[in-house]
């Protein structure tokens, strides 16, 4: 019999199966079919997975079976029967000659009637992002049967184990040469995210935790967690900063003399001209950046002296805000690193552009009900772009800056030693 006909014969066997239960005049047992229908189908996925495995690897225990495909025990697993998702053993066989798992076009086929994971968390996303989110929804509601309750209630399962998955992450195979820290409101919510940057010039999200500001606690505590995970730096690390007190004080608690900190000069520039007239801003940005753009660090040094005496005619504030943190502003041209990593280390662009791409991402959820749902949203969002982040520039030479930074932190470290600090 031809396979199309065998199919119609057997969707017709199965639709008179089902008429009879329907004209069954018992109501007792149509109540009982009901209460056993979870059962029931559990009983007929096994049975189909058995038939399955017999056909490729014979009978169980048949000593005889000459067969080079065998049964390999089994692995947990689910589908999602209707508006369920199942709990089912998966059995497993193998290919004695090839020496790999078969897997079982019947698991699999079932598999291919449930949303798949990885678009719909995307989907959604890129739905919010684009003011789109109910066409994507509907999408979901027409593709796989999904109603809209229960779309949201898989993106929910799903975001939740992104969480778990984003904060057990290892870090122990990375080497991280830098970090920047930042912070990022969500509705009146401060989300601080620490982001690595490997030996490699490659981007890695290390951490978030939510927060009112930045405070050092917090801070140290999120410092603490992805040290647990293998953060490693005893090797030294730059970490780029906007210039909160909190933050640096989370660094030198935590790091001690192993983090080198460099200020952002776009903050240290903003808080400058904050304190100006509008008229006076454009004159003193530029002043502010011919001064920064100098490679040698006691010209430059010199320079901002000079900028902050010129500003105290005009701005006692101002003035201040520029020597306040001076030599951290200018730590890169201490180190003889500007000209090759001033592009990628003198700001916190790296950490501000991630933030943006959250904003985009995040931007038309409007009500956001409890830290639950900031984390998973959060989780879902970073890991979706980390995989696109760029490496930094001039990564092939990180290698200079990762020496040069040992080198500071080891003298720094046999200065303390000497003078009795500990």
């Amino acid at each position: 019999m031809h396979i199309a006909e065998t199919n119609i014969k057997k969707e017709n066997d199965n639709y008179k199966h089902i008429q009879e239960l329907i004209n069954e005049p018992d109501i007792s047992i149509k109540l009982e079919v009901i209460r056993q229908v979870g059962d029931i189908t559990k009983l007929l996925i096994k049975s189909v997975f058995e038939d399955e495995i017999r056909s490729k690897a014979g009978e169980r225990y048949d000593r005889k079976n000459d067969k080079r495909i065998n049964r390999w025990g089994s692995n947990p697993g689910s589908v999602r029967i209707g508006q369920e998702r199942v709990k089912i053993r998966v059995p497993r066989i193998r290919d004695e000659e090839t020496e790999k798992e078969v897997p079982l076009e019947s698991y699999n086929y079932l598999k291919e009637a449930e949303p798949d994971e990885e678009n719909l968390l995307k989907g959604i996303i890129h739905g919010l992002s684009m003011k789109d989110y109910h066409e994507v929804v509907r999408q979901f509601e027409e593709g796989y049967g999904l109603s809209r309750s229960s779309v949201s209630n898989y993106f929910k399962e799903q975001s939740a184990q992104r969480v778990e998955a984003f904060f057990t992450r290892d870090l122990s195979a990375h080497e991280f040469v830098a970090l920047f820290i930042d912070g990022k409101y969500l509705a009146g919510q401060q989300i601080l995210i620490v982001l690595g940057i490997t030996s490699e010039g490659n981007k890695i999200v290390l951490g978030f935790a939510q927060a009112t500001t930045e405070n050092s606690t917090c801070i140290k505590e999120l410092f603490s967690e992805i040290i647990q995970r293998g953060f490693k730096y005893e090797h030294g690390i730059l970490c780029v900063v906007d210039g909160s007190k909190g933050l640096k004080k989370a660094i030198e608690d935590t790091f001690g003399d192993y983090a080198v900190i460099k200020r952002c000069a776009w903050h240290k520039r903003e808080n400058m001209i904050s304190y100006l007239p509008d008229s006076l801003k454009k004159e003193y940005k530029k002043k502010f950046d011919r001064a920064y753009v100098m490679t040698d660090f006691t010209e430059s040094h010199n320079s901002f002296i000079d900028l902050s005496n010129e500003l105290a005619k005009v701005n006692i504030s101002a003035s201040r805000s520029i020597l306040e943190g001076l030599d951290e502003l200018l730590t890169l041209h201490k180190l003889n690193l500007i000209e090759d990593f001033g592009r990628s280390f003198s700001t916190s662009n790296i950490i501000e552009s991630l933030n943006s791409q959250i904003s985009t991402r995040l931007r038309n959820v409007k009500n956001w009900k409890n830290s639950d749902m900031r984390y998973r949203w959060v989780a879902t969002a970073l890991l979706e772009i980390e995989p696109n982040l760029k490496k930094v520039a001039n990564s092939q030479k990180l290698s200079i800056l990762q020496e040069t930074i040992h080198s500071e932190i080891q003298k720094l470290i046999k200065s303390n030693k000497y003078s009795g600090i500990s």
